[in-house]
């Protein structure tokens, strides 16, 4: 069954080339961009004029006589599904592009059935297939890899046709596509586990049951993309690994750990897609985003952002340099590594292996002549030594920590042996802050919760009992196609702002406990970590209970960082 002309002659010749050369489950979205249509209303109009019924809520076939060969499924994108119709002895499949007289030959030679076809969308029926099989599960299903574990360290890195090379390569994709921030590799006693970090949570692969006999060949493989070591297994070992998906060139360092049952490697994938562009994307409050512009429009100073790893940190102080960039200002950043690019900014990485450190590398920035530097971590005392040095010297500094809280960062410097008298003096701003997820746009609805629950909430958030009136205003997950029934879709930062104020700067200068400079900033109006959630609980952008898993976390955090060294 061909399509009709019609369909081909509304494409630019251009347009013509690329569709032909498009996989089947990606043909529907091209159509959909060059008609400037919905999915939905191009697979309506092409399921009229082909004669197919569109099926929208997909039920797998379950009886055994159903069952297609794994290739088909994944070549035609193409499933076995329960429906009436077709007749006697027909096979009813769903797919995602209206099939032709090849396919419908393939099928008749495999299952000796005739099919009966359905279109149904290309999403649902694509991730089906993922749930189901396993991601790449055709590419290890091939008969081809029979023998490929035993050779793996030998592998040719331009064999781009073998199996384990699409299935890594199809690991990656999927993991993209999905908007995971890291892949993990885990070797357990009888499996490979594989798991994405998806807004912040670890969600598990569906991978094929043989993976686990190709696990050393797939290792190999990544460390041969990041051009590390193949025969050393005792060592961690570091790399990086350019790969290309579209038009997006995506940047993923590589790290490899040995441990009981073999190496585990772990995958950070950073793209400049994925970052945030301004301070409101980020989720600060409008009264939180006044205070931030006062000091950033200074000439001096210090802004550290604080939280643990993985809290959104530098992502913070990339959409302030964003923000301030200016050709009047000259922007230096010393990172490691340089996540995310930023025109008009020179961007420095630093190589701990040549002695090109934070330290070493501010000392040169300083003779650059910069007006605003950025340092990716104060990790010694030799660093944030010059660090305020050059904000007395008149540049603004942005560097992040590793406290807790934002208190807590003033200490931390006490504790590395700066003299209180120059923290005083050169911070200006703390920024504390967490990553909560972001419910989805698209399916979220009006939280159903007791008011005696709600009450205790607050009480835990520390929030005035009188907020309970905004009950009304929150909101709870439900789950869509659009967030894999996830109820929650991207995330959100809660945040603490410590303004270093005159009475702040007493405290500092007597070495004040981080508890005590905590309740004399709440007492002149710091929100808290837990009251920002709360906020954004109001403005309907998670969920109470989201906030909540983090609430009790974070305050025996801030506890911590309260007890007196």
């Amino acid at each position: 069954m061909n399509l009709t002309d019609s369909i081909i002659a509304r494409l630019s010749e251009e347009q013509q080339e690329a569709f032909g050369e498009l996989p089947r489950q990606e043909r529907m979205a091209f159509l959909a961009t060059a008609w400037d249509k919905h999915e939905d209303a191009v697979m309506a109009e092409l399921a009229a004029q082909c004669g197919l019924e569109v099926v929208d809520t997909i039920v797998l076939s379950d009886s055994q006589e159903d069952s297609l060969p794994l290739r088909l499924i994944h070549e035609y994108q193409c499933l076995p599904v329960q429906s009436e119709g077709g007749g006697d002895g027909a096979l009813n499949l769903v797919t995602v592009w209206p099939p032709d007289s090849v396919m419908d030959d393939w099928i008749l030679a495999a299952c000796g059935r005739q099919p009966h076809w359905f279109l149904g969308p290309s999403r649902k029926v694509t991730e089906t297939i993922t749930q189901v099989f396993g991601v790449g599960s055709d590419s290890l299903d091939a008969d081809e890899l029979e023998g490929f574990a035993e050779v793996a360290d030998t592998q040719d890195e331009e064999d781009e046709d073998a199996a384990l090379i699409r299935f890594v390569n199809e690991v990656i994709t999927k993991a993209i596509a999905d908007r995971a921030t890291d892949i993990h590799f885990e070797p357990q006693k009888e499996s490979l586990q594989i798991r994405y970090r998806i807004d912040g949570e670890l969600v598990p692969v569906r991978v094929p049951d043989n993976l686990v006999q190709f696990q050393r060949a797939i290792i190999s493989r990544l460390k041969i993309m990041a051009r590390l070591n193949i025969s050393e297994r005792r060592r961690p070992q570091d790399g990086r690994i350019s790969f290309t998906v579209g038009k997006e060139d995506i940047d993923i360092r590589i790290s490899s750990l040995p441990t009981m049952y073999g190496e585990s490697v772990s995958l950070r994938l950073l793209s400049n897609k994925s970052q945030p562009v301004t301070i409101e994307d980020l989720g600060f409050l409008p009264r939180d985003i006044g205070r931030i512009d006062q000091i950033l429009a200074r000439p001096h100073g210090i802004i550290l952002a604080t939280g643990p790893t993985g809290s959104g940190k530098s992502t913070s102080l990339t959409a302030f340099l964003r923000q301030i960039r200016d050709p009047r200002r000259r922007i230096i950043t010393i990172e490691d590594p340089v996540e995310y690019e930023v025109g008009g900014v020179n961007q420095v990485q630093v190589h701990h292996e040549i002695g090109l450190t934070f330290a070493s590398t501010l000392r040169s920035v300083l003779r650059q002549d910069p007006d605003v530097i950025m340092v990716g971590e104060i990790r010694d005392r030799e660093t944030a030594e010059i660090a305020i040095r050059a904000s007395l010297t008149g540049h603004l500094v942005l560097s992040t920590l590793h406290t807790n809280d934002a208190p807590g960062a003033l200490t931390r410097l006490i504790d590395m042996e700066i003299e209180p008298f120059l923290i005083a003096s050169s911070v200006e701003l703390v920024i504390a802050q967490r990553l909560v997820r972001r419910l989805c746009d698209k399916c979220k609805r009006p939280a159903d919760m007791e008011l005696a629950r709600l009450g205790s909430c607050l009480v835990a958030l520390h929030v005035e009992p009188s907020e309970i009136e905004h009950g009304h205003l929150l909101r709870e997950p439900v789950g869509c196609d659009h967030c894999r029934k996830l109820g929650f879709r991207g995330r959100v930062g809660l945040f603490e702002i410590l303004r270093v104020n005159e009475d702040i700067h007493e405290m500092i200068i007597h070495k004040a406990s981080a508890r005590d400079i905590r309740h004399k900033a709440e007492g002149q109006g710091m929100s808290t970590l837990q009251t920002s959630g709360w906020e954004q609980c109001k403005r309907g952008i998670t969920s109470l209970d989201e906030v909540m898993r983090y609430a009790d976390l974070i305050a025996d955090e801030s506890d911590a960082d309260g007890v007196e060294k």
